[in-house]
């Protein structure tokens, strides 16, 4: 835990390092839809069928301009990932809802374009790097009408039953630009194992996805 807050730490001072460069900054906030991919090894079944829950994302990122159609976009975001579980078998139903928070670290290369009346047009793609910062799994079960109620802190390292702090992937998005105001929608793919499966399972992975929908404002 103390090598997380040093490492957030780092990058908060490095990102208030380089306001000083930009040329402006774009406030997000917005909705996400977290969920995980699971893709089954010979050796390894998952058997929970994982689908998109509620989340949420906020952050910063800097502009800097590199000539009238690309700029490269650094920032700064605390986005919520996980997914949701529903198992019913014989009168017994399971369900189980995954919540976890990242700090994630995008570095965007953006197109646009200036499509009339102050509206323009853009894209944007590129690697993030995440933090886990924390995370619960909240279970409900009910047998025979009786309903229970549970909590689980989300444990993070490398242990068999921890989630890897470190996670790496891409970023995708576009939307529209109007004025200082911004609308877009985005697809984080994460590209590593976020699990510690022991043994050799080069053949399993269980990884984030997030779908976002995003407001901006540039100032």
């Amino acid at each position: 835990m103390k090598k997380c807050i040093s490492f957030v730490l780092i990058v908060m001072i490095g990102f208030c390092t380089i306001q000083s460069q930009a040329q402006s900054f774009i406030l997000k906030a917005g909705m996400s839809l977290p969920d995980f991919y699971v893709n089954n090894g010979e050796d390894v079944d998952m058997t929970a069928d994982y689908k998109m829950r509620t989340g949420f994302h906020t952050g910063l990122s800097a502009d800097f301009p590199l000539n009238k159609v690309l700029s490269f976009e650094p920032g700064i975001m605390f986005s919520s990932k996980g997914a949701k579980s529903s198992d019913n078998d014989a009168g017994y139903r399971r369900d189980v809802v995954v919540a976890l928070y990242y700090l994630d670290i995008p570095l965007l290369l953006k197109a646009g374009t200036e499509i009339g009346g102050g509206i323009q047009l853009f894209a944007a793609a590129g690697p993030y790097a995440g933090v886990g910062l924390s995370g619960k799994s909240k279970i409900t079960s009910e047998l025979n009408g009786v309903e229970e109620h549970g909590e689980v802190d989300v444990e993070w390292g490398d242990a068999e039953d921890e989630i890897k702090r470190i996670e790496f992937g891409a970023t995708f998005g576009a939307g529209l630009e109007i004025r200082s105001f911004l609308i877009g929608v985005g697809y984080d793919l994460g590209i590593t194992d976020i699990t510690n499966i022991p043994g050799d399972h080069d053949d399993f992975d269980f990884k984030n996805r997030v779908l976002r929908f995003t407001i901006g404002y540039r100032f």
